[in-house]
Order: structure tokens, then sequence, then C-alpha cells
């Protein structure tokens, strides 16, 4: 399993709607909450200006996604 790269909230978000069909539902602060039409449920990713995402935050966004790390590192 490959190591969590190091994003920005921004860079995962973008990569979330671009590859994998999600979609802005709602912004509240820094806190962008997205959908999907077919899974349920929604993923909330923090988007605080240029600041890298920890590992573990980047795991429960990929874990409420339902996308492996492997997978998303593929794609981006």
């Amino acid at each position: 399993m490959p190591r969590a790269p190091r994003i920005t909230g921004k860079d995962a978000l973008r990569v979330l709607v671009r590859d994998f069909g999600w979609y802005v539902a709602r912004q509240t602060g820094s806190h962008v909450h997205l959908k999907h039409a077919y899974r349920p449920g929604r993923v909330t990713v923090p988007v605080h200006a240029g600041e890298i995402l920890k590992p573990k935050t980047l795991a429960t966004i990929l874990d409420q996604a339902g996308i492996e790390l492997d997978e998303f590192v593929k794609v981006l």
C-alpha cells in the first residue's frame, strides 16, 4: 500500500469531483460537503488555505468516500 500523498484539501476536493463523481452539496466555512449520485452519505473535506492534509484526515476522507488509497494515488 502506498504512503498517503502530501496534498491540500483543495487538491483532494478537485480529485474527488473530477475523477470519482462527487459533487459539492454545500459549504460551511472552510469545510466542503460532497455528495454522490449513487453512493449514500456525504464526504466532508477541510479546505484551509494552502494547508497540507494530515495522513489520518486524508484516510478518513477516503473512507467516507469508499475509495482505496492506492486507487486515489493512481489518479493524482
